[in-house]
């Protein structure tokens, strides 16, 4: 409970600060009004007109929770309006490319710590693809796709998630198996291990708990390359398209609703990830944090 008092002051806090900003900023539109029809403005009637404008500069609170609740609640899923099927779509996608960019990491990690050619050749590759603006990429993931005929343009966003997400992964794994000190590789040469003994009983065993840790960042990286690859590649469908039809037609209920429905994804992801990372290290033997 004393936890969570600070978290919900915080909270607070917030919510009053947007209030009086969304005040501020939309009442630049309210006395526009009011001048054009020759009439003054009260501090109540601002209030109100500023907390209720249909597109307003800033939305308030209120606003964005009621379009929530129209576009999850009172929208069939099945509808293009509805987020709940914006949210799958991108959903996917996150999914799709959190998967490859696990694959990659651990096989790019696998590679750099048993090889030092490997590790001399790969590693620096793999930092400087992280300096490479991903919204820069994206048109010309999207072109070489298409040139190599999968025909969806599930897939180039996919490999878009995955590129921001495979490198948390690679970072922990190359920590995680390199961790194992030089006493316990030593012992293990000692009873004849070979290499592939030492990986599997040893190296990736000892691995794990690195692993575990990037998953979270990696599965936040995902989804954001989701929402990126969206925008940047001019999608019809998903969370990022949302946004991004909000903004073009001046529809910022829909941008924000769209942008706070990614956060609450988002916040689920990274929760659903933080319960399998529990359940494994219980099912592995050890003691769930």
């Amino acid at each position: 409970m004393n936890k969570i008092v600070p978290v919900l002051t915080v909270l607070a806090v917030l919510i009053v600060i947007w209030y009086a900003a969304a005040v501020k900023m939309n009442s630049t539109w309210t006395f526009d009004q009011a001048e054009r029809a020759g009439t003054e403005v009260s501090i109540s009637e601002l209030v109100k007109d500023t907390m209720s404008q249909t597109r307003p500069l800033l939305p308030a609170p209120h606003q964005i929770a009621t379009e929530l609740w129209k576009t999850t609640v009172e929208k069939k899923i099945t509808s293009k309006r509805s987020m709940i099927y914006q949210g799958s779509i991108t959903l996917k996608t996150t999914l799709l490319g959190f998967g490859f960019g696990i694959v990659i990491g651990i096989v790019l990690a696998t590679v750099i710590v048993l090889s030092r050619v490997g590790r001399l050749t790969l590693m620096p590759w793999a930092i400087i693809s992280q300096t490479i603006p991903i919204v820069a990429l994206a048109p010309i993931i999207v072109v070489l796709s298409n040139a190599a005929g999968t025909g969806t343009l599930m897939v180039p966003k996919a490999i878009i998630a995955a590129y921001l997400s495979f490198y948390p992964v690679l970072v922990s794994m190359v920590k995680g198996l390199s961790s194992p000190d030089q006493m316990q590789l030593d012992l293990l040469k000692t009873y004849g291990a070979s290499q592939r003994d030492v990986f599997w009983k040893l190296r990736l065993p000892s691995s794990m708990p690195y692993f575990f840790a990037s998953l979270k960042v990696s599965v936040a990286a995902a989804f954001v390359g989701a929402v990126v690859a969206e925008l940047s590649t001019s999608a019809i469908a998903g969370l990022g398209a949302r946004m991004l039809i909000g903004s073009q037609f001046g529809e910022p209920m829909i941008m924000w609703a769209a942008l706070f429905a990614a956060a609450i994804l988002a916040a689920i992801l990274i929760f659903l990830v933080g319960g399998f990372e529990k359940l494994a290290r219980y099912m592995m033997g050890g003691r769930a944090v």
